[in-house]
């Protein structure tokens, strides 16, 4: 298995920044396209556990769009082989009382539609 091939790593760099501005701008259905439509996708966020799609769907949809920017202060992203990705992060959010500092991590799975996240965690640092 070649890890970081040049054109696997070029393919799945290419599309995070595409999450990131739909993050930034709410954009819930390019959001949604970005998972696996599957029951037995998953996203744990700073204070939510979803499972399945229809979760991860309600709960983009219901999320307030304000306080959404951040900065990206760290992105690596590691291939392995043709099929399978992973992309890991920390950033800052500037709020009224202060900076906070979070971490995301993505698995993302080439799939027949294909690439898909099916696995997404966010915390924040205290």
């Amino acid at each position: 298995m070649t890890i970081n091939d040049p054109d696997m790593l070029a393919e799945l760099t290419s599309l995070y920044p595409a999450y990131e501005k739909a993050l930034m701008e709410n954009d819930v259905a390019t959001l949604t396209r970005m998972f696996w439509d599957s029951e037995f996708a998953m996203r744990f966020g700073a204070g939510e556990n979803l499972y399945g799609m229809d979760e991860i769907e309600a709960f983009r949809k219901a999320r307030p769009a304000a306080g959404l920017a951040r900065t990206v202060t760290r992105l690596d992203i590691v291939t392995f082989g043709t099929d399978f990705g992973s992309v890991t992060l920390e950033f800052s959010r500037e709020t009224p009382a202060k900076t906070v500092r979070g971490r995301q991590s993505q698995v993302w799975v080439r799939l027949p539609e294909g690439w898909r996240i099916v696995a997404a965690h966010v915390s924040l640092l205290s």
